[in-house]
């Protein structure tokens, strides 16, 4: 089976039936995480809204993404929407940093319709002193964020998922429906607004060895440098019904090494210019996510965050363990096809 058709068919199997007002009323989940604005470590309020979610996902999808799963199979009213957000805000608690996600972009208007994006903002407004929102390329346009510019008092950063500056990587591997130039121009004009602009970049996409990823995710930091406030890493991590799982499913792929996010900010960290660069690792230490031996997986995704935190990488350099010799004879062997 080719990388197309698999996506193809992958795409196919994971949109859900569309779900009734019950459901919709609910946002998909609710947390509160550590970050950072500028120097100063905060708490960030993350609320992920449950919406039709994104159109991409209905015909190819990325292939490490399985968010399709946690959204309605339909376009949510403004209503349920408003309920959504009434119910997320009852639990906020004036943390500074507010994320929202849609599962897609949270600029399309089949996801959220103008008014109840507004409406979001707003809520958070004089709060908030950061609100963070993803969407694709195409939906980063001033018609979209000059009205939610009005509404909030404090800074907007609208991230946006490039993964990888190498269009082959990003168009034959991700499966992402658009050109990087097209991300790249995209936060061109978010900046140009005065709004922050963040790229998120993919660690070890499939059809990548170790080594491959490391070298595109680390080439990926310093052409994405100049056109946005932050990069962040993203090692992948086996989401259900993706083409990841698939191939992880068969032995074909195993998640990336913490060494390879260490090195990532290590060697990044040079290339990164005047933006953040950080990561944050979804499923970090867990066979599905990424991982080392076991034994050091908690303290260097604590050394991650960390630096990922205060900007400063120079202690990643101290960091050893037993392990980090197998994942550095594990890529010596890969032009061989053979894993350590």
């Amino acid at each position: 089976m080719t990388p197309e058709s698999l996506a193809r068919t992958v795409a196919r199997d994971r949109r859900p039936e569309p779900a009734g007002p019950t459901d919709a009323r609910r946002y998909v989940n609710q947390w509160v995480e550590r970050e950072a604005i500028g120097a100063e470590e905060v708490s960030a309020f993350v609320l992920i809204l449950r919406t039709r979610g994104c159109y991409w996902a209905d015909e190819k999808g990325c292939s490490m993404c399985g968010y399709a799963k946690d959204t309605l199979g339909r376009s949510a009213t403004p209503e349920e929407l408003a309920e959504q957000l009434s119910n997320a805000v009852a639990r906020y608690r004036n943390e500074p940093y507010v994320k929202v996600y849609t599962s897609g972009s949270f600029l399309d208007d089949r996801e959220v319709d103008p008014e109840s994006r507004r409406r979001l903002v707003a809520a958070f407004s004089g709060k908030a002193r950061r609100l963070l929102f993803e969407t694709l390329p195409e939906f980063a346009v001033a018609a979209n964020l000059e009205p939610l510019k009005s509404e909030f008092a404090g800074e907007i950063e609208v991230a946006l998922g490039l993964e990888s500056t190498d269009p082959t990587v990003l168009g034959r591997y991700v499966h992402k429906n658009a050109p990087p130039s097209e991300y790249l121009a995209a936060g061109d004009r978010v900046r140009a607004l005065g709004l922050r602009a963040k790229a998120y970049l993919l660690l070890k996409p499939p059809y990548l060895t170790e080594t491959e990823s490391l070298r595109d995710v680390v080439r990926s930091v310093g052409e994405a440098a100049p056109h946005f406030n932050a990069l962040s890493v993203n090692p992948v991590h086996i989401q259900n019904g993706t083409v990841v799982e698939w191939l992880f499913r068969r032995g074909r792929y195993r998640p990336p090494w913490l060494w390879s996010v260490v090195d990532a900010l290590r060697v990044g960290a040079s290339r990164r210019g005047e933006s953040r660069l950080v990561s944050f690792p979804t499923a970090g230490g867990l066979p599905r996510g990424p991982h080392n031996c076991g034994e050091c997986d908690a303290r260097v995704l604590e050394a991650i965050e960390t630096a990922s935190l205060r900007q400063e990488f120079g202690p990643l350099d101290d960091l050893d363990c037993s392990c980090r010799t197998e994942w550095e004879v594990s890529r010596a062997l890969e032009p061989l096809g053979v894993e350590a």
